[in-house]
């Protein structure tokens, strides 16, 4: 059972906290009074240092849509390492899956590829204030967009700095720039006459508007479908770029989220599901405002490279998860992830509790909320509530269903639907011992 003092995990968080800061280096997977440190994995499945089994419903955050260990992906990584991992010069393996991803998306004709989804955001910002000559950015309130100063304002506002219709700027770490704050321009997402009063006063001075059209951190929520396509609008009517943010929300249909909500955005970020278990992110598209990037002519107006981007470890195993993700599969994820959502929102009920799930497709979230969640402030957790989530996930965790702290869910491929009624029974039972609290 978790905590135990005496657990292998216990023992290796004292250990880290002697050399790293907080016993970790990804501040998302701190857990009090100690994390679970997981040793393997094997399809939807993961076993910690002590040797428990759980069924993993964070799959590194949205990342391994094909769970742990998968066959194929395995093959394709062992087979490249064997031939080399990383080089000074390009490998045909970029080229492949740049087409394969501009094959997915019709408003990708190019793309550069980076080592993770912040950098894919911070590139696709630059893109725009290079392509515009436009200094400023519009983003929605609460949305997390990786760890770039100007893709983390107004991350985590608190109740007390709220203001109705007009979102302040406020900084998510420590030592950020106040010049920062005065280049970002924060709007309400879900709310399109308070985005459009906000855009529209900073017309002629914002280079991009940046959407991600469901938002972990801002509750998951689906942006409605007139939201998006008022800011596609108000892009076009304002001169700035649309960027959709499909670091997470790519892994909703075989041709990504755009479709979904009925929109062309001039530039795509993306990652994660991208990149088949390895570090990877990418930034699509139009040739026009692609060819910021282009060196051909000498020092392009916004150079661009990593050491590790593009490499081709990474690009052999994107190709195969990619070519893994067919309608078919999509279409078992979807019904699954309804069948998952739906017995969450009954065991609230059941249980005697005020709570449901929001989210889409593969994509799923607790909430211990009343009210419907519709952007960040409405899936706002108070202490209490924040207290009865922390204690929901540690009894999941003691039912073998590992979530994540924040109620983030992500179903994997490996999953049948046996697994699915597992996690649901563990959530009735779970809900039902914190109802007894």
């Amino acid at each position: 059972m978790y905590p135990d003092d005496n657990s292998k995990s216990r023992a290796l968080y004292e250990r880290a906290r002697a050399v790293l800061p907080g016993g970790n280096t990804r501040t998302t997977v701190h857990m009090s009074p100690y994390p679970v440190y997981l040793e393997r994995g094997a399809g939807c499945r993961v076993w910690d240092v002590d040797g428990v089994a759980r069924i993993d419903v964070i799959n590194n955050f949205t990342a391994a849509i094909h769970g742990h260990a998968h066959p194929v992906l395995t093959q394709a990584a062992q087979a490249q390492a064997a031939l080399g991992t990383a080089f000074g010069m390009p490998t045909a393996a970029e080229i492949e899956l740049a087409e394969g991803l501009a094959a997915r998306i019709a408003t990708v004709d190019q793309c550069r590829f980076t080592n993770s989804g912040t950098e894919a955001v911070m590139a696709a910002l630059k893109a725009a204030r290079a392509f515009t000559g436009r200094a400023k950015i519009a983003k929605c309130e609460g949305a997390y967009h990786g760890s770039y100063d100007y893709a983390e304002v107004s991350l985590d506002t608190p109740p007390s700095a709220w203001r109705a219709n007009a979102p302040v700027s406020t900084a998510y770490a420590a030592g950020t720039p106040p010049a920062v704050l005065e280049d970002v321009v924060v709007v309400p997402f879900n709310d399109v006459d308070g985005a459009a009063e906000v855009l529209r006063a900073h017309a002629g001075e914002l280079a991009a508007i940046l959407v991600d059209p469901m938002p972990n951190r801002a509750g998951l929520a689906p942006a409605d479908r007139a939201y998006v396509q008022a800011l596609r609008e108000l892009a076009d009517e304002i001169g700035a770029l649309l960027i959709f943010d499909e670091v997470i929300c790519f892994r909703l249909g075989p041709n990504g989220a755009q479709p979904i909500w009925g929109v062309e955005a001039d530039l795509t970020t993306l990652g994660k599901v991208i990149g088949g278990g390895f570090p990877i992110g990418a930034v699509g598209g139009r040739h026009e405002v692609m060819a910021v990037f282009d060196p051909t002519d000498g020092k392009p107006p916004l150079p661009q490279g990593g050491t590790f981007s593009a490499n081709p470890v990474s690009m052999r195993c994107g190709l195969a998860a990619l070519d893994l993700l067919d309608a078919e599969t999509f279409a078992r994820l979807d019904r699954q992830g309804d069948r998952l959502r739906a017995a969450i929102d009954e065991a609230f009920a059941a249980a005697g509790l005020q709570g449901h799930a929001t989210g889409m497709g593969s994509l799923l979230k607790i909430h211990l909320a009343p009210q419907p969640v519709r952007d960040y402030r409405s899936a706002y957790l108070d202490p209490e509530a924040a207290r009865r989530l922390k204690a929901l996930i540690v009894r999941l965790l003691n039912e073998g269903v590992i979530v994540a702290p924040n109620g983030l869910m992500a179903l994997s491929t490996p999953m049948t639907d046996d697994d699915i009624e597992q996690i649901a029974d563990a959530i009735r039972r779970s809900l039902a011992q914190l109802a007894r609290q």
